[in-house]
């Protein structure tokens, strides 16, 4: 076991999300930041799909019961092991009854924590992962919880840390294919002109952005759409005009157009965006 003795803003169990439930109205949910939990999984041994703790700007603070390896990736926050500093994207390894501690992130949004085992709370359709659109999996961490941990794989770490992306860029740049509704737009190509901020309005189900520089994105179509299925990384405008980015608790269904989806390999960049972050939207080859 290891026992969850402090949370700050939010922390959840989440492993890869599960996928294959579209058509009972489930969404796969899962890592907002797919490849920070790979990478915390790969450094304590496990198999990239354990489940983790993926943490929302930090302040968590975990006690083990027993010897445990950990790692922790994703927005750098200091770290600490009993007091003493210790490094982002490393492997640690907890004595039974010290406590591990997670400070508040200075750039990007989540950090996740992986033990080697894999946090083993009972799956729900096949998955560990809490979707906070649905409520499905296990409820969000507090002080107290004692969260098992699976038995150990045959695999070791061969490494004691991890070089990582500098999450604290001024601007960054998305990658995005326009559609499938982008005939809806009197000018879907402005999406791609000037730059957008991330607001306030961010969570794991989506991310709205606000118009920094260039044109506004104007629908010249004034029916409504009948609801259609949505994907990760789509980009739904509403009347509103401000866009939102789905991500990993999107509903599977929306009403409002999709000018465009963003490619796979940056969505992660996204999930790590906090508000006020500036981004840039660019035509994928």
């Amino acid at each position: 076991m290891i026992v969850v003795e402090q949370v700050g803003p939010l922390a959840t169990i989440q492993d890869l999300g599960r996928p294959g439930w579209f058509d009972s109205g489930v969404g796969p949910a899962g890592a907002a930041d797919r490849a920070s939990l790979r990478l915390a999984n790969r450094l304590v041994g496990n198999p990239e799909e354990y489940a983790g703790i993926e943490v929302l700007l930090g302040g968590l603070a975990l006690r083990a019961d027993r010897h445990c390896t950990v790692a922790v990736t994703g927005a750098p926050a200091p770290a600490t092991v009993e007091g003493t500093p210790v490094g982002h994207a490393s492997v640690l390894e907890l004595a039974a009854g010290q406590t591990f501690r997670l400070g508040l992130a200075s750039t990007g949004l989540r950090s996740y924590v992986a033990v080697r085992g894999g946090i083993e709370v009972p799956p729900v359709l096949g998955s560990r992962s809490r979707d906070t659109l649905s409520g499905i999996g296990p409820p969000p961490l507090r002080s107290g919880d004692r969260l098992p941990i699976g038995p150990a794989p045959h695999t070791l770490p061969n490494v004691e840390f991890a070089p990582v992306a500098d999450l604290s860029t001024e601007i960054l740049t998305i990658r995005a294919l326009l559609g499938p509704r982008d005939d809806w737009f009197v000018d879907a190509g402005a999406l791609f002109d000037g730059e957008w901020v991330v607001s306030t309005d961010t969570d794991r189900i989506g991310a709205r952005l606000d118009r920094r520089a260039g044109p506004p994105l104007r629908r010249g179509v004034s029916r409504e759409l009948p609801t259609e299925g949505m994907v990760l990384g789509s980009i739904q405008v509403p009347p509103s005009g401000q866009p939102v980015v789905f991500l990993a608790d999107h509903p599977i269904t929306g009403g409002y157009p999709v000018v465009a989806v963003i490619v796979d390999a940056d969505i992660d960049a996204v999930a790590q965006a906090r508000p006020g972050q500036a981004l840039r939207f660019r035509r994928a080859r």
